[in-house]
């Protein structure tokens, strides 16, 4: 039996989906430790349901993803609209060093997932699924690449870049502290006792209940998206002209970087915050339909090499941020916070990134430094330069 559902019907039933991830993010312990997002859950939970009635026979649900692309392009457009120079420059050295870090990162794991891939007999492309897109990318990125690559021939993309992402999410959180707590014992590094400064820095994963909600400032951050989507669109357009593989929301965020810039040179004020709601928004609503039509029953094929170049990718981070961005962030207790940030991100998200440091913060002490920069760089820029990188490859290998 073969269940289709119009866009209307598909909305209703993903808003029911998002809450039920919320309602057990909320119930289960594991899943708010690992800074797992609602999306995530209730969109993986569907799609394990619907392998089940697939496997069994009984039915399939065919959803409408014609809203996707939209929620997905919004999404990527206000991720643009934080990547001010202006921000980058107060940043200082650290930021840029931090960044520097974040694209050898980048690089590193798609050369990794592209040679094992090669090793496996599979497409070198895959590889990148288990690379920079589902690893520094997280859910957001593989639901953007993961289609664009099945559109190349790469079978499985999408469902083997969540999947990866998943995974990277929880075990991300688990290096990270892992290797934090080796740094210090094994440099003894001195770490503060108790922080002077017991308050935990704004950042835009606090969630702020008491926010006032204003029709002028939601309308205008409207239309500082829609206007970045229109000349990202016809920019998208140019690209693609060259002969290029790019997804389609990177002019939407070229656009909206452009806006911003030039905003800030003539001290012109955005509706950030509002900017930042309508793609949180959007975001959630992407992800859960984009898990909703993951097709699980794909990985069957792939299990043992999509296991061991997930392995191979853990093994790295934890090398990488052991060895390399503990030393080149200084080698004291500030490095080893960003070493453990590092993990968060590099195999997560910045939120998980900024869960790492909470922890690390709440046993050894406050270390403001990493708290600045991990989430200017981490939700501001790497984006940009994951994008670019993971276009380069896909240029590369296709």
């Amino acid at each position: 039996m073969e269940l289709k559902l119009d866009i209307f019907q598909t909305m209703a039933l993903v808003t029911v989906v998002f809450y039920l991830g919320t309602y057990l993010r909320k119930k289960v312990r594991f899943l708010s430790k690992y800074c797992i997002p609602a999306p995530v859950v209730g969109g993986l939970l569907f799609a394990l349901v619907m392998l089940f009635l697939k496997v069994a026979n009984l039915a399939t649900i065919v959803i409408d993803t014609t809203l996707q692309n939209l929620f997905m392009t919004t999404f990527f457009a206000s991720v643009g609209f934080t990547a001010s120079f202006k921000i980058l420059k107060n940043g200082g050295i650290k930021v840029a060093m931090f960044l520097g870090i974040a694209v050898l990162l980048v690089i590193s794991q798609d050369i990794v997932g592209a040679t094992l891939a090669k090793v496996f007999n599979l497409n070198p492309l895959l590889g990148l699924c288990t690379g920079s897109i589902s690893m520094i990318g997280g859910h957001g990125t593989a639901g953007s690449f993961g289609p664009l690559l099945e559109e190349l021939g790469v079978n499985g993309a999408t469902t083997v870049s969540f999947a990866s992402a998943t995974f990277g999410l929880v075990m991300g959180s688990f290096i990270g502290g892992f290797v934090a707590k080796n740094l210090i014992e094994n440099y003894k590094l001195k770490t503060p006792k108790e922080s002077k400064d017991h308050s935990i820095p704004l950042s835009d994963f606090h969630e702020d209940n008491q926010a006032v909600l204003c029709h002028h400032k939601l309308m205008n951050g409207s239309a500082y998206l829609f206007f970045a989507m229109g000349l990202g669109s016809i920019i998208s357009k140019f690209i693609q002209d060259t002969g290029l593989t790019f997804p389609s929301y990177i002019g939407a965020m070229i656009a909206a970087a452009i806006i911003r810039n030039v905003c800030d040179i003539r001290k012109l004020e955005i509706e950030e915050k509002e900017i930042e709601v309508i793609g949180n928004i959007s975001l959630s609503y992407f992800l859960c339909i984009a898990l909703m039509g993951l097709k699980l029953w794909e990985l069957f094929d792939l299990a043992l090499p999509l296991v061991v170049m997930l392995l191979a990718q853990s093994v790295l981070m934890a090398i990488f941020a052991y060895f390399i961005t503990f030393r080149v962030m200084g080698k004291d207790y500030d490095a080893s916070v960003f070493a453990s940030a590092s993990c968060g991100f590099g195999m997560g998200a910045t939120p998980n990134a900024v869960a790492n440091m909470d922890a690390l913060s709440a046993k050894f002490g406050f270390a403001p430094i990493p708290y600045f920069v991990v989430p200017i760089v981490g939700a501001l820029f790497v984006d940009f330069v994951n994008s670019a990188v993971i276009t380069l490859f896909i240029n590369i290998l296709r």
